[in-house]
């Protein structure tokens, strides 16, 4: 992913000095793409450049800046010849030192890998022209990087069973930003994965015109009226894709129960119900691995299922 701030000063204030690799290019078959990133620090790490000996490589090279004081390192491993890794490919690895007291407010998204004068013009165009979520580079030994894409806002609404195991699903994914709904406080699991929004709501349909009309929703909660409802709500607002957990026979008394509420027949067919998978089984995990993978799926189809009739 592009560059976090926020991550990385919790990390600092956490733990100390902190090493972040980055992936900044790749050639052939590598473990993940030009633009994932890690964080280590003396016992421990987070995130993952791809685990197996290019990880391990990296990492033990961070923990040595980390005892030497080394700000930047920059390398370029081929899997196989040096790493004794089967994908035959080559990933080239920036190492960045940050310290308390060192990590400025607003991080510069062009940074030079060692001494350096003013920003080079070649620096300042390639700067200028990089996409969010575009893959980091480096010009003129200086390391440019993408802002983060904006996140893809995804509305789960209930807490139970179904409606926890898909969040714990998602939550650790990059790129979403959860918003959790349910009827009350106690609802909810006593720990809340990070990053995710909790909202407590005796009426949860009236939260739905404070979703953004882009936003992917997930309808679980165990009340089959209030399923209705936030369905017609839904409907009624807007969305960029909409699940619904329940049967086929479920689905079929609501899509009559919405017609009648007068929403049309082509948009009431992008609700998909049922959600998930049914080949992995009805258990709340299995839903949740098959709803995660439709989300995933999403950056091309999305979730909802156009339906005849």
């Amino acid at each position: 992913m592009s560059f976090d701030r926020d991550t990385l000063a919790a990390a600092v204030a956490a733990h100390g000095p902190v090493i972040r690799v980055l992936v900044v290019a790749t050639a052939g078959s590598a473990p993940r793409d030009a633009g994932t990133s890690m964080l280590v620090w003396q016992g421990g790490q987070s995130g993952t450049i791809g685990g197996g000996a290019l990880e391990h490589e990296a990492v033990e090279t961070a923990r040595d800046m980390l005892a030497m004081g080394r700000a930047t390192a920059q390398r370029r491993l081929p899997l196989g010849p040096a790493l004794r890794q089967c994908c035959g490919g080559a990933v080239t690895l920036i190492w960045e030192r940050f310290a308390a007291g060192e990590l400025p407010e607003t991080l510069p998204r062009a940074r030079p890998l060692g001494p350096a004068g003013e920003m080079p013009t070649a620096v300042a165009r390639k700067l200028a022209a990089m996409p969010a979520g575009a893959a980091p580079a480096i010009v003129e030994n200086w390391l440019v990087e993408a802002p983060l894409p904006e996140a893809r806002p995804l509305w789960v609404w209930g807490a139970g069973h179904v409606g926890r195991a898909v969040v714990s699903v998602m939550a650790p994914l990059p790129g979403r930003a959860i918003t959790w709904i349910d009827l009350a406080p106690d609802c909810f699991p006593e720990v809340v994965p990070e990053g995710v929004t909790v909202i407590p709501a005796a009426t949860p349909p009236a939260l739905m015109p404070r979703a953004p009309r882009d936003a992917d929703h997930l309808i679980l909660t165990r009340d089959h009226d209030l399923d209705l409802a936030l369905c017609h709500a839904a409907l009624t607002h807007g969305f960029a894709s909409c699940g619904l957990i329940g049967s086929a026979t479920k689905w079929a008394r609501f899509r009559s129960r919405l017609s009648a509420l007068g929403h049309a027949n082509a948009l009431i067919s992008r609700i998909a119900c049922p959600i998930g998978d049914t080949s992995l089984g009805r258990d709340p995990q299995a839903i949740a691995v098959g709803v995660a993978a439709a989300l995933l799926r999403s950056g091309n189809e999305r979730m909802t299922r156009d339906r005849a009739g």
